[in-house]
Protein backbone atom coordinates (compact mmCIF):
# COMPACT_ATOMS: atom_id res chain seq x y z
CA UNK A 1 0.00 0.00 0.00
CA UNK A 2 1.36 3.18 -0.58
CA UNK A 3 1.78 6.25 1.62
CA UNK A 4 0.10 9.00 -0.60
CA UNK A 5 -3.59 9.89 0.25
CA UNK A 6 -5.46 8.79 -3.15
CA UNK A 7 -6.91 11.75 -5.12
CA UNK A 8 -10.91 11.27 -4.73
CA UNK A 9 -11.71 13.74 -7.25
CA UNK A 10 -12.44 12.39 -10.71
CA UNK A 11 -13.61 13.87 -13.99
CA UNK A 12 -15.72 11.73 -15.94
CA UNK A 13 -16.16 12.28 -20.05
CA UNK A 14 -19.08 9.87 -21.65
CA UNK A 15 -17.82 8.33 -24.70
CA UNK A 16 -21.18 9.48 -26.34
CA UNK A 17 -21.92 12.87 -25.84
CA UNK A 18 -18.55 14.09 -24.77
CA UNK A 19 -20.08 15.66 -21.35
CA UNK A 20 -17.52 16.23 -18.34
CA UNK A 21 -18.84 15.96 -14.96
CA UNK A 22 -16.87 16.18 -11.66
CA UNK A 23 -17.37 13.64 -9.31
CA UNK A 24 -16.25 12.24 -5.73
CA UNK A 25 -15.65 8.66 -5.92
CA UNK A 26 -16.27 5.92 -3.37
CA UNK A 27 -13.54 4.79 -1.20
CA UNK A 28 -14.47 1.46 -0.25
CA UNK A 29 -16.09 0.25 -3.67
CA UNK A 30 -16.01 0.44 -7.00
CA UNK A 31 -18.41 2.46 -9.35
CA UNK A 32 -19.72 -0.07 -11.80
CA UNK A 33 -22.47 2.19 -13.38
CA UNK A 34 -22.85 5.96 -14.01
CA UNK A 35 -25.91 8.10 -15.60
CA UNK A 36 -24.38 10.74 -17.59
CA UNK A 37 -26.07 14.04 -17.02
CA UNK A 38 -25.74 14.82 -20.88
CA UNK A 39 -27.05 11.97 -22.60
CA UNK A 40 -28.23 10.18 -19.88
CA UNK A 41 -26.11 6.82 -21.57
CA UNK A 42 -25.32 4.56 -18.53
CA UNK A 43 -21.81 4.38 -18.71
CA UNK A 44 -20.34 0.71 -17.72
CA UNK A 45 -16.55 -0.25 -17.24
CA UNK A 46 -14.45 -1.00 -20.71
CA UNK A 47 -13.43 -5.10 -20.41
CA UNK A 48 -10.42 -5.07 -18.54
CA UNK A 49 -11.11 -2.02 -16.02
CA UNK A 50 -12.62 -2.60 -12.78
CA UNK A 51 -14.95 0.63 -13.14
CA UNK A 52 -16.40 3.40 -14.59
CA UNK A 53 -13.71 5.94 -13.28
CA UNK A 54 -10.33 3.57 -14.08
CA UNK A 55 -12.78 3.34 -17.73
CA UNK A 56 -13.65 7.16 -18.60
CA UNK A 57 -12.30 8.97 -15.83
CA UNK A 58 -9.26 11.34 -15.79
CA UNK A 59 -8.28 9.71 -12.09
CA UNK A 60 -8.75 5.82 -11.70
CA UNK A 61 -10.52 4.37 -8.65
CA UNK A 62 -9.41 5.01 -5.26
CA UNK A 63 -7.95 1.02 -5.05
CA UNK A 64 -5.80 1.26 -8.43
CA UNK A 65 -4.21 4.93 -6.37
CA UNK A 66 -3.12 2.95 -3.40
CA UNK A 67 -2.27 -0.62 -4.96
CA UNK A 68 0.15 1.73 -7.48
CA UNK A 69 -2.20 0.21 -10.50
CA UNK A 70 -1.40 -3.38 -9.77
CA UNK A 71 -4.88 -4.24 -8.66
CA UNK A 72 -8.51 -3.65 -8.78
CA UNK A 73 -11.42 -3.79 -7.06
CA UNK A 74 -12.72 -7.22 -7.28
Amino acid sequence: MSDATPELRSTLTCPHCGHRATETMPTNACQYFYDCRGCGAVLKPKPGDCCVYCSYGDVPCTPIQESGGKACCG
